[in-house]
């Protein structure tokens, strides 16, 4: 048993002895009360007008005198429980973090330790140029071969792959399928023009061996009611349920390389291929979860989601689209009857909202920095796909990805969400070599693919659309 356990554990056996303490006064003073209301008791039953005698007045007094201390001390272990107790919980939380902190630092030397293909050795080690050359039978002196082994190891291993590897459907291509960790990161956070509706969502996992999911709901619930009388039947109301279904679907890209690029490249042009492939990919998964058709091998997005409310702006001015934000912001609190989260608008919406003034020419969105006051927003981040700001004590994402020729052809829609609510089931993206398809061209296929399913049809009230917002002036 280590120190810090042993440490925990006479601290929680002094703990309960101060509450066994406690308990003892407390019966100690709650018999000292008895006594008291007993002396009085008896007083009332013998007297009509419960005068007391000065005998009785004095052993009243002596009860009372007791029970002030016996409170006092008790007031004091109470003091005493509540430190110790907070102490004991911060001592097993440490040492639960101190847990989890050895098995991070644990996890780390040993990626640092095994892992094949890094951005410090991209120029020296190329995952695709490896991939190719093995796929190609180019590999002469076996070197892509062991490095790719060495990395399908770091896949089944290291926790930095947990989130991409063994979570769809493609079977029989073990770790040399999944890209290196440090793209995939790019995947996530760098790609243009981003996916940045899609992480405000909730997401999860997508399971293997399915080609839909079914999402439970709620169709109709319990009901009570004021019971007329005594005996009477309670009131009893069958709940109905039904369940949302969510097609699992594919997002893949493909791009043709020479073999003379293969061959002679100085560079490690995997990381130029798959960012821009991984780049394109993350635009289409953010498209279809923002308006998505439902129908040829789309998702239903959240736009074409029946049930979603929308709010028109009664004008495109200050005024106008700050009380459409309140309307949504009430519309999701009376409706879902729980707050929403996030507010999700184009760049050129959040830039116009930066270039409001006052009458006296000061800006309305200021840094919190700047104390601002009466303001309509606060700038938080001058950045791009991520929180910039709030609004309503909201946060604000911007999303290039968001149409701006919606409605008549020029607006922009702004999503006021519990994003929790939306569902975005993923699988990892997997890497392919194709060289026999244009062989004859001594051309090479690069593919990337992943399956997803998405659904905001479970609780269609989370999300609020603010219409109405034509093309703003600067």
């Amino acid at each position: 048993m280590s120190t810090d356990a042993v440490g925990n554990s006479s601290m929680e056996e002094f703990l309960k002895r101060l509450i066994d303490q406690r308990a003892t006064l407390t019966e100690q003073r709650a018999n000292l009360q008895h006594k008291a209301e007993a002396v009085l008791m008896v007083a009332r039953e013998q007297r009509d007008d419960g005068t007391i005698t000065p005998d009785e007045d004095a052993e009243v007094r002596k009860y009372v005198d007791d029970m002030r201390k016996l409170g006092e001390d008790i007031e004091g272990l109470d003091a005493r429980i509540h430190d110790v107790g907070e102490e004991v919980r911060r001592t097993g939380q440490i040492s639960a973090n101190l847990a989890k902190v050895r098995h991070s630092q644990k996890a780390l030397t040993s990626v640092k330790e095994s892992a094949i293909y890094t951005s410090h050795n991209k120029h020296q080690r190329s995952y695709i140029k490896d991939l190719i050359k093995l796929t190609m039978n180019l590999d002469d002196d076996g070197e892509s071969r062991r490095r790719l082994t060495g990395h399908a190891q770091d896949v089944a291993n290291n926790p930095e792959y947990a989130e991409y590897r063994d979570i769809s459907r493609v079977d029989g291509s073990g770790g040399y399928a999944v890209p290196p960790a440090w793209l995939m990161d790019q995947y996530v956070l760098y790609a243009r023009p981003g996916r940045a509706f899609a992480n405000v969502c909730q997401r999860q996992t997508l399971p293997g061996g399915t080609d839909s999911i079914n999402v439970p709901k709620m169709l109709t619930g319990t009901a009570v009611a004021v019971q007329s009388a005594d005996n009477q039947p309670v009131q009893q109301t069958d709940l109905t349920d039904t369940f949302i279904n969510a097609p699992v679907r594919t997002i893949s890209g493909q791009q043709g390389v020479s073999i003379q690029l293969i061959d002679q490249s100085p560079i490690a042009f995997d990381d130029v291929v798959f960012r821009d492939l991984t780049a394109a990919h993350a635009a289409v998964l953010d498209t279809q979860t923002i308006r998505g058709s439902g129908s040829g091998g789309e998702v239903l997005g959240v736009l074409n989601t029946p049930g979603i409310t929308s709010v028109a702006a009664s004008a495109v001015t200050v005024a106008g689209v700050y009380s459409a934000l309140a309307n949504a912001v009430q519309t999701v609190h009376t409706t879902r009857f729980l707050p929403p989260e996030v507010i999700v608008m184009h760049p050129r919406r959040w830039g116009w909202f930066l270039s409001l003034l006052d009458g006296q020419q000061r800006p309305l969105v200021l840094p919190n920095s700047n104390m601002p006051f009466n303001a309509v927003g606060i700038l938080t981040d001058v950045d791009s796909q991520q929180v910039v700001g709030n609004i309503h004590g909201l946060p604000v994402v911007t999303d290039p990805n968001i149409a701006t020729n919606s409605g008549a052809g020029t607006e922009d829609i702004v999503y006021v969400m519990r994003s929790s609510d939306i569902i975005l089931w993923e699988g990892g993206i997997r890497a392919r070599v194709l060289p026999e398809t244009k062989a004859a061209n001594l051309t090479v296929l690069l593919q990337i693919y992943n399956y997803l399913a998405f659904t905001a049809a479970r609780y269609p009230t989370s999300v609020v659309t603010i219409t109405g917002l034509t093309a703003p002036t600067f």
